[in-house]
């Protein structure tokens, strides 16, 4: 089979699909991005409504978790981010669902992430550009290999069009999902994440996720701070996967209450976090933003967005609605960077690199403490982000991160997280 030849038609499916990939995934962040102009205006709205006024993002957010949970619970592995579903598909543990997953995944997602739950858009993205790989096998006669292919292929495209893209999302197919390099998917995925990340800029546009200004090359002397930086990820890393695990657990072992009353609970709580500040909800965005382009906050400010959010994103998590923990872990690294550069910057010399580097690199760092991804993670943030210059203080900042976190003897988090999903009825 691995020697076999991919025949015209595969890649007109992977292209083909790929752009409707792209289209989705587009429509999705555009959704997105209305809802958290709208969720922004509610917050402002109840702030001017008095103490009384500060319920309504509590009550908003309680019933749009409620709501999606109840979606989510409609159809089988809606709930979450999905990823660890699209790997137990490629590892024959499970199979594909497509026809009600994409409406429950698209919709479920829009309220859940829309009403200010602290998940990430990626997860049901990949999921939901699984699904569209998996209808169009189906559909067009592939045999059951290449409609395998199509599956992974075109998650890799969902990721592509999450975040702009269509490297990340190629690797992230072979380093994360496959953990295997395969000339026929390769091709595959290549050309569905390039067609996603075309069809999703019809949508979007074509600006980088989140542009920085330009940043000079930094100094050699300055490395060993990123590769301690990569520890401090490494270590930090597992503790979060560990506590996303634990607080799943712990809200499914509460059986005496109804699973959409403890999503609108959690949701309730965020809102109320929201209400202090608003940059404590949310996908992370708008934070990860502010962080890479300033005005920066004080010390205290980012110690309590990363204490606050660092629980906020597993109890979201644990929710039972879907969405994904890649863009809440990428906002809680570039907390880390900025706050590690914040630390160190008075014993610094003249020429250190700012607070937008190091909260570049930590976001590649602590992705890679948890997902064991380092590859991906470096891509990622210079497709995000468009830094070319900061190319060797990410690689050297997620070797260090991959490399501590395994030495903890850490499982990254998506095999935990479908070792999970496999043994649930």
């Amino acid at each position: 089979m691995p020697g076999r030849r991919i025949g015209a038609r595969a890649f007109v499916v992977a292209a083909l699909g790929g752009l409707l990939v792209g289209l989705v995934g587009g429509a999705f962040r555009w959704c997105l991005a209305h809802a958290d102009a709208l969720r922004a205006d509610l917050l402002e709205a109840g702030a001017g409504l008095g103490p009384a006024g500060r319920l309504l993002p509590v009550v908003v957010t309680a019933a749009g978790a409620a709501l999606a949970c109840v979606i989510a619970r409609r159809v089988p592995y809606a709930a979450g981010s999905g990823i660890q579903h699209v790997e137990a598909v490629w590892r024959r543990q499970s199979d594909a669902l497509a026809l009600w997953l994409l409406p429950a995944k698209f919709a479920g997602g829009v309220v859940a992430i829309g009403s200010g739950l602290v998940l990430g858009r990626e997860g049901p993205i990949v999921h939901m550009g699984a699904s569209v790989g998996a209808l169009a096998g189906h559909h067009t006669h592939q045999d059951p290999e290449d409609t395998r292919m199509l599956h992974t292929a075109l998650a890799g495209a969902g990721l592509a069009a999450a975040f702009t893209a269509p490297l990340g999302g190629l690797l992230f197919v072979c380093e994360e999902v496959t953990r295997s390099v395969r000339p026929r998917l390769v091709l595959l995925t290549m050309v569905g994440t390039v067609a996603a990340a075309l069809g999703c800029r019809l949508v979007v546009g074509d600006a980088p996720v989140l542009p920085m200004p330009g940043l000079a090359v930094p100094p050699t002397w300055s490395m060993p701070l990123f590769l301690l930086l990569g520890v401090a990820a490494g270590v930090l890393g597992p503790a979060y996967s560990a506590l996303v695990v634990h607080t799943l657990e712990t809200v499914e072992g509460i059986t005496r209450i109804p699973p959409a009353a403890k999503a609108a609970a959690i949701g309730a709580v965020v809102g109320a976090l929201m209400t202090v500040e608003p940059l404590l909800g949310g996908g992370g965005n708008e934070l990860s933003e502010r962080l890479l382009t300033g005005p920066l906050p004080g010390i205290g400010a980012l110690l309590l967005y990363f204490a606050v959010r660092f629980v906020a994103g597993p109890l979201s998590y644990a929710a039972g609605t879907p969405g994904g923990l890649f863009a809440p872990l990428l906002a809680l690294g570039a907390l880390l960077g900025t706050l590690t550069q914040a630390l160190a910057a008075p014993a610094l010399p003249a020429g250190a690199p700012g607070a937008a580097a190091f909260a570049a690199v930590g976001m590649a760092a602590l992705f890679t403490g948890v997902v064991r991804a380092p590859l991906t993670g470096v891509v990622l943030v210079l497709e995000m982000t468009g830094s070319a210059p900061l190319l060797i203080p990410l690689v050297l900042a997620c070797f260090a991160a991959a490399l501590t976190a395994t030495r903890l003897d850490s499982a990254p988090l998506y095999d935990t997280l479908r070792h999970r999903m496999l043994q649930r009825p």
